[in-house]
């Protein structure tokens, strides 16, 4: 698939640089602007993508709390995590199919209605084998309204693509960082009350959605079940998806396991998750397109995976030190490079293939959130076996391979990355 026409005008490198640098910045500069003067549509859909995202988080500082309430170790209180992600994993395949026969609104709708319900009876658990199961109810329901609003955001957005990309990736930063902000205060009051609390935020998401988003057009063409795994045999796609795959075990090993070594109570989680969430938000939000189009995509998510792979690795010291002031500091940095990686991954998945952005999300997404999903349980046996320490190298171990992935494809991946600021 050529780069979309919203993207950056492609310039020679050769010559007139002086031109590429006034062209792109000007972009550049529309970018910025365009950020802000969005339809109302728009930004219902981007805050209702923030409460959703912060359903991943919600759980964090009461991880602890939960295992202890429903006497449940830490392995099987990361199947929270496990039943969650495979769902939404699995669902992502249906997820065009849904939304190209009943359009976008309706799919937004229906998904947000199913994490209402299992939100609340995931609050309602008497075990931890229900809560388990609840969760996965929530996974089905994300799943149909995280990939239908990254599409719905990219065909409603004023500004182009990439504008759209960066509300959506600003979007999952704000609900990773404000989801353990929320699950903390009210998991402080009560364990059960971050579920409830989940519920009443989609509800009125549900609100904005159905008074502010017009109806969409159904389009023409059916999306097969299929589709997103076809489009994922294009090379492009397939590399993408695989190094995400390995880049998300890293991620949600972070996610779902530094909990565990902290030792803290629901507000001492929280805040430090708070923290990482809004380096997550300033680095795929701000900080990340600024750095890309000066260096580039694929030397920035490169560079940023060898860093991540080394932050990991300090982690892993500082749990076999049981220093948790370095946890805290190493988890934040993490925040700051899951950010940057949350962006140039979208991006990627989005422009690099042939097929339409809908299957080649969906297509996308079901892979990389294998990783999400093998991450938790993996993390906590491993930890639980061998020490906290070697959780951690495991998932270093995986992002060096994440980051093979990405030099073998290095070549193809330039071709599709915009332009650079000279």
């Amino acid at each position: 698939m050529t780069p979309a026409t919203d993207q950056l005008p492609v310039v020679s490198r050769e010559h007139g640089h002086g031109h590429v640098a006034e062209a792109v910045g000007g972009d550049l500069q529309h970018e910025k602007s365009a950020l802000l003067r969005q339809p109302l549509a728009v930004w219902a859909v981007a805050v209702s993508s923030v409460f959703a995202f912060m359903g991943i988080g919600l759980v964090d500082p009461i991880l602890p709390a939960i295992a202890q309430n429903l006497q449940a170790s830490p392995a099987q209180v990361s199947l929270l995590f496990t039943s969650y992600f495979v769902i939404t994993g699995v669902a992502m395949l249906i997820t065009g199919v849904v939304s190209s026969r009943i359009g976008g609104k309706k799919t937004l709708l229906i998904g947000l209605a199913l994490i209402i319900v299992f939100a609340a009876l995931s609050g309602l658990s008497p075990t931890v084998g229900a809560l388990v199961g609840f969760r996965a109810g929530w996974g089905l329901g994300n799943a149909l309204f995280v990939a239908t609003a990254l599409a719905v955001i990219v065909g409603v957005a004023s500004g182009g693509s990439s504008v759209a990309i960066v509300l959506y990736e600003a979007a999952l930063g704000l609900g990773l960082s404000f989801g353990p902000l929320v699950g903390a205060l009210l998991g402080g009051w009560y364990w059960r009350m971050p579920f409830f609390g989940t519920a009443i935020l989609m509800v009125i998401a549900f609100a904005a959605i159905a008074v502010l988003l017009p109806e969409s057009t159904v389009p023409e063409k059916k999306t097969r079940f299929r589709d997103p795994l076809l489009a994922l045999t294009h090379k492009g796609l397939g590399l993408t998806s695989a190094s995400g795959l390995l880049y998300y075990f890293g991620f949600f090993t972070v996610l779902s396991y530094v909990p565990f070594t902290l030792h803290m109570g629901e507000y001492g989680i929280g805040a430090v998750f708070f923290g990482w969430g809004v380096m997550v938000a300033l680095f795929s939000a701000v900080f990340a397109p600024m750095i890309q189009r000066r260096i580039g995509s694929v030397k920035l998510l490169g560079g940023t995976l060898l860093v991540f792979a080394l932050d990991l690795i300090a982690l892993g010291v500082s749990a076999g030190f049981h220093n948790v002031g370095l946890i805290v500091i190493f988890t934040i940095a993490a925040g700051a490079l899951i950010g940057t990686n949350n962006m140039l991954y979208t991006e990627l998945a989005m422009e690099v293939s042939d097929s339409p952005r809908p299957v080649a999300s969906a297509g996308y997404n079901f892979v990389r959130w294998i990783g999400g999903a093998l991450a938790p349980f993996t993390a906590a046996s491993v930890g639980a076996a061998f020490g906290s320490e070697w959780a951690f190298y495991l998932a270093a171990a995986v992002i060096v391979l994440a980051l093979v992935v990405v030099v073998l494809g290095r070549n193809f991946f330039e071709s599709h990355e915009p332009e650079l600021v000279e």
